[in-house]
């Protein structure tokens, strides 16, 4: 169930980060609402998950879906840059995160 938690709290961190984009540095209601609510659910459940998970495998694979969903949503949504670099760097992120998982009891 811990992962599972812990998972959702990254996806929640992908959407915060999406809408504090949006809110054009909190000058935007809904967007601004929106990161504040995803931010406290993203916290909330990153915390319950390391109730059982290690600091270290929790707060990596947290950052680590954040970083790779932001660059995903970067991409699809906001026409940011796609590029060979980017990509290994992403390769390189998600590797880390699976030996996170595989190095965890």
């Amino acid at each position: 169930m811990a992962w599972i938690m812990l998972i959702i709290a990254g996806l929640f961190e992908v959407v915060w980060a999406y809408s504090m984009k949006l809110s054009n540095g909190f000058t935007r209601l809904i967007p601004s609402i929106i990161t504040l609510v995803m931010m406290m659910a993203s916290f909330g459940l990153l915390s319950l998950s390391m109730r059982t998970l290690p600091l270290g495998t929790a707060y990596t694979v947290w950052t680590g879906i954040g970083a790779i969903g932001a660059f995903v949503v970067g991409i699809a949504a906001l026409g940011e840059q796609l590029s060979l670099m980017r990509v290994l760097a992403a390769v390189l992120i998600v590797s880390g995160l699976v030996l996170m998982k595989l190095g965890t009891h």
